[in-house]
């Protein structure tokens, strides 16, 4: 995904699974703001993900579709970093998340190869190789504040590639895509906030650093584009 890039020069950071329809597919890492406060002051619910360039997230759609999962066509291919989170202040959150992006650096992802959480749970994905230990510590980061709470399972970064489908297609799933590999930057993260009807909608496209560098940007992606590679 293309997207203006960023650099965190000089930045003084402190230290520190359900998918629904969405209305448009995630967006392309472009620095996107539609951060409108939500009605009410009622919980709401919200997620942060990494969205993929659009070849390869449309290449990933293709052979979900092909596994008969009814997501396909709804849910793009992404790797979640926060996962439905009920929040009552959303003013919060939002400096949160912002702050969280500030003190991030762009990073290269990888991800090669099949896995599954079965018999726990019908799911086959891709594993994330590089880019792994900086998913892990995102959600560390993200999970705490407004958006803390107590996870059932212990986080791993993944994509997702077929869920609650027959057991024959989760198994062509893991067989089918073992080989599979792909290399790309990742310049930003997306806020969604998860509506009363079931609807993911963009809060928030946050670019990682805190100053725009265009001629950066185009360094960056330009030596990803040459590392980028897919198989399978």
């Amino acid at each position: 995904m293309a997207s203006r890039n960023v650099t965190a020069r000089g930045v003084a950071c402190p230290a520190s699974q359900a998918e629904q329809q969405l209305t448009t597919p995630y967006p392309e890492q472009s620095g996107q703001s539609a951060a409108a406060k939500p009605a009410g002051n009622e919980e709401i619910s919200v997620g942060v993900i990494l969205g993929f360039p659009p070849r390869i997230a449309e290449e990933l759609q293709r052979w979900r579709a092909s596994f008969g999962d009814p997501l396909a066509d709804v849910v793009p291919a992404h790797i979640t970093l926060v996962t439905t989170t009920p929040t009552r202040d959303w003013e919060a959150t939002l400096r949160h998340v912002r702050e969280v992006a500030r003190c991030q650096s762009p990073f290269m992802v990888t991800i090669a190869g099949t896995g599954t959480f079965r018999p726990v749970s019908p799911v086959v994905f891709i594993k994330v190789e590089d880019g792994f230990e900086e998913c892990v510590e995102l959600h560390r980061k993200l999970q705490q504040g407004p958006l803390h709470r107590d996870l059932p399972f212990a986080y791993h970064p993944h994509v997702t590639i077929a869920h609650d489908v027959a057991p024959q297609s989760l198994d062509e799933a893991e067989t089918v895509l073992k080989t599979y590999k792909a290399t790309f930057p990742v310049v930003s993260m997306g806020l969604y906030e998860h509506d009363a009807e079931g609807i993911w909608q963009l809060r928030e496209e946050l670019d990682f650093g805190t100053e725009t560098d265009n001629d950066a940007r185009t360094r960056f992606t330009g030596a990803a584009a040459d590392r980028t590679t897919d198989a399978g």
